[in-house]
């Protein structure tokens, strides 16, 4: 009679249902663990907390026993998180499938693990998952699972929040509504949006509050409170702020607000710098090639039609303060600015070793492969299943 018992591929693992999602027990409670670490640290600054709110050590061992129970919502972990300062976002991703272990990614789970909602609030990565977002809504948005709706939708909100707070990158809001809505007629069958219709209700109000938000976000004037402005730097200051913008459309809106701004712009210097920046040397060589052959006699370069035929032909390149990488070892993506735990960390040193002990001398005249490779918005979509 065979031995039937649990499946051998099984991970076991139990699960624990928060506010952002499904969380796995183990790293809840080594969240804990890690929680109990930084506490016996600042043991004597607790201490002082804990006297001067008036709480007991009944309290304290409360506090421990909720602590060990693994119902946490979302905000007391990111609390948790913040307060540890080892938590780094990442998130594991699956090249292949075996016949033990059907790989696949979720997108939604990307987004959390990557913690995109609060990415929205720092400035390095701000335009990275605007552009994400962006790229979503005009080209896959009519393939999205449900749940991937609603977390891409709670991301426009908070970018959105995010706009109307700090009053900058307006137009990256209007060019994404705009999108949503051209999208949104296109994702009509029969009268509605295909899908669940009580989940589209909520998506339809969310789209309807997002767009009343943004239509009263107003630009307003700072006040006049006798400090420095831009308006009072010389002329040559202006210059490096404007050397480095690398979206000419910045330039041509900075120009717009400010008459010493427009006659910097005017200069052929900017322009040219910024057609070095974007493009390749070879490509800007073949661009004043082009222009030399159609005139036939020395003319005087404008650089700004040089920047603007090449933007035509090639295209502009993307530039990001903070953007994802994926690490050649554990495969786990990461933001460049908070690393990640790799599981391999001395599988680069003991390569090194390896290599002298074999006598290779001539390390450094090899090709060096890089352990962690940059992901641009485009590729970050080739993981899922769109």
């Amino acid at each position: 009679m065979p031995f039937i018992s649990k499946d051998w591929r099984s991970p076991g693992e139990a699960w624990v249902k928060t506010d952002e999602g499904w969380e796995r027990k183990k790293n809840l409670e080594q969240l804990n663990r890690n929680m109990k670490k930084s506490s016996k640290t600042s043991k004597y600054s607790r201490k002082f907390a804990l006297d001067s709110d008036g709480s007991t050590d009944s309290s304290d061992s409360d506090s421990e026993s909720k602590i060990k129970t693994t119902a946490c919502t979302a905000s007391e972990k990111c609390q948790k998180r913040r307060e540890t300062h080892l938590w780094q976002p990442h998130f594991p991703i699956t090249i292949k499938s075996t016949r033990e272990v059907a790989g696949y990614n979720t997108i939604s789970e990307a987004f959390r693990r990557l913690d995109f909602r609060n990415g929205v609030k720092d400035i390095r990565r701000f335009n990275y998952i605007c552009k994400l977002i962006h790229l979503i809504i005009s080209q896959n948005l009519t393939t999205l699972s449900g749940c991937a709706t609603k977390v891409l939708f709670v991301l426009l909100e908070e970018v959105a929040g995010q706009v109307a707070s700090n009053q900058q990158n307006i137009h990256m809001l209007q060019a994404i509504l705009y999108d949503l809505k051209k999208t949104m007629r296109k994702y009509y069958c029969w009268g509605r949006p295909l899908g669940s219709t009580l989940l589209w209700e909520q998506h339809l109000q969310t789209i309807e509050r997002i767009c009343m938000f943004a239509s009263n976000i107003k630009i307003k004037e700072p006040k006049d409170d006798g400090s420095l402005k831009l308006t009072h730097l010389p002329a040559e200051l202006i210059r490096e702020i404007l050397l480095r913008l690398c979206d000419y459309r910045d330039l041509i809106n900075s120009g717009q607000a400010y008459s010493v701004m427009q006659g910097l712009i005017n200069e052929q210097y900017i322009w040219r710098q910024l057609c070095y920046f974007h493009f390749t040397l070879q490509q800007v060589h073949h661009a004043l090639d082009c222009y030399k052959s159609k005139s036939g006699h020395p003319i005087k370069l404008d650089w700004q039609g040089v920047f603007h035929h090449l933007r035509k032909v090639f295209g502009l390149k993307e530039e990001y303060a903070d953007c994802l990488f994926l690490c050649r070892h554990c495969r786990c993506l990461f933001w460049k600015s908070f690393g990640h735990p790799c599981i391999d960390t001395t599988l680069q040193h003991t390569r090194e070793v390896s290599e002298m002990a074999n006598g290779e001398e001539e390390i450094e005249d090899k090709v060096s492969v890089p352990e962690c490779i940059p992901v641009p918005p485009q590729a970050f979509l080739k993981f899922f299943s769109l």
